[in-house]
């Protein structure tokens, strides 16, 4: 199999909410390359894009700002603002209304990287008019302009990537549910994990919030069957219930803007690293709970994971690494997972590409290095160049 290059972001569930402009104080932890936020539960996304060597993807600065214990702080309604894509950037304007600002002094503005922090001094107090990490894409913070237009701060930001549309100021469930059409360009997305559940339950909001057709191999299956899964692992074996599964992924993979929840544990082909020709049809997104406390510590256990091979799950694109389960926070997980599925597919945007021709050419199992019209695949990986 081939070897792993991972790209890392951190999401909490008190990061995600209906007022994406947070002001929320949190808990430090600092590493040379990554500031981490910690929470309880706490959801680390890690984006598995298949490379011959193991070299992190440079991609988010997920630094955060905070104010300063020296600043007096008042409450503001951050959610009075007025946002247009301009192509190559972004206006943001914000309404200074009843704040009296006298100078242009008063005001500050600080962005950097998916950041960006505005801040107005008002008899000696600072207010905090929006305080965020998550832009929903990187800008390039020496363009940043801003000025007053009447009552009304206007900042003008830069994007890093033009090309990307983006359809809010912020990253959030409904910001990346309508922008990761775009991205995604139809293709479908796979659940995989050791639970059923988790993969049904995430499957559905993904669903939802995309517009696509939630379907669930567990219940196709015992369609199929005329008999539950847990009988029919009682009569035939694992073995069995896996290769009805394959058969199952085999009538799916021709089809487009479908979310798809796998069986989980041993009894599913998703954890068997030889059964995986199918789901190389769509995105594959691992849902792994673990007992990491931090987001190093996830990191590290997804890189041994992906590196030893062992564990079929290995092969998929995105890794959500969630600590502990509850139902309710479904949909936080499905956020987890649009955002490193965007992550990836901006570091190469062939990829939904590939996707697709893998589809037309049959899905033989070449994934990653596709192989041209008329390879065999029993005549082994190397009897030909690949298509990319």
């Amino acid at each position: 199999m081939a070897a792993a290059a991972a790209t890392y972001h951190h999401l909490s569930l008190s990061s995600i909410s209906q007022n994406p402009i947070s002001k929320r104080k949190t808990q430090h932890f600092s590493s040379p390359r990554h500031s981490v936020s910690i929470f309880k539960p706490v959801f680390i996304s890690i984006s598995l894009h298949k490379s011959t060597n193991v070299v992190p993807i440079k991609t988010h600065d997920r630094r955060r700002f905070t104010c300063s214990n020296s600043l007096s702080s008042i409450p503001a309604n951050t959610s009075q603002y007025e946002f247009s894509d301009g192509s190559a950037e972004i206006e943001l304007r914000l309404q200074l209304g009843s704040l009296e600002i006298q100078s242009s002094k008063d005001i500050f503005v600080d962005a950097d990287g998916t950041c960006l922090t505005v801040r107005v001094n008002r008899s000696g107090s600072f207010i905090t008019l929006i305080e965020t990490n998550q832009l929903f894409d990187k800008i390039k913070p020496t363009e940043t302009i801003w000025y007053i237009d009447e009552d009304q701060l206007v900042i003008n930001l830069k994007k890093q990537d033009p090309e990307l549309k983006w359809p809010d100021i912020v990253e959030s469930w409904e910001s990346l549910t309508a922008g990761s059409m775009q991205l995604l360009k139809g293709t479908s997305i796979y659940l995989v994990g050791d639970s059923t559940e988790v993969n049904e339950k995430v499957a559905h909001e993904l669903a939802v919030g995309l517009g696509y057709t939630p379907l669930s191999t567990k219940e196709l299956l015992e369609t199929f069957a005329k008999q539950t899964i847990d009988s029919w692992m009682l009569a035939e074996g694992s073995d069995s219930v896996a290769n009805g599964e394959c058969a199952v992924l085999e009538s799916l993979s021709s089809h487009v803007r479908a979310v798809v929840a796998t069986l989980g544990g041993q009894q599913g082909a998703a954890a068997r690293a030889d059964k995986w020709q199918h789901l190389y049809a769509g995105f594959t997104v691992w849902l792994s709970q673990t007992e990491a406390m931090d987001e190093n510590s996830a990191k590290e256990e997804a890189r041994r994971h992906v590196k030893d091979g062992k564990v079929g799950y290995s092969n998929a694109d995105v890794v959500v690494k969630l600590q502990g389960w509850d139902a309710d926070h479904a949909k936080s997980v499905a956020q987890a997972s649009l955002s490193a599925l965007k992550q990836l597919i901006q570091s190469d945007k062939k990829l939904p590409g590939k996707k697709s021709l893998y589809i037309r050419l049959g899905c033989r199992g070449d994934w990653p290095n596709i192989k041209p019209p008329g390879w065999d695949p029993s005549a082994g990986p190397n009897a030909s160049t690949d298509t990319n």
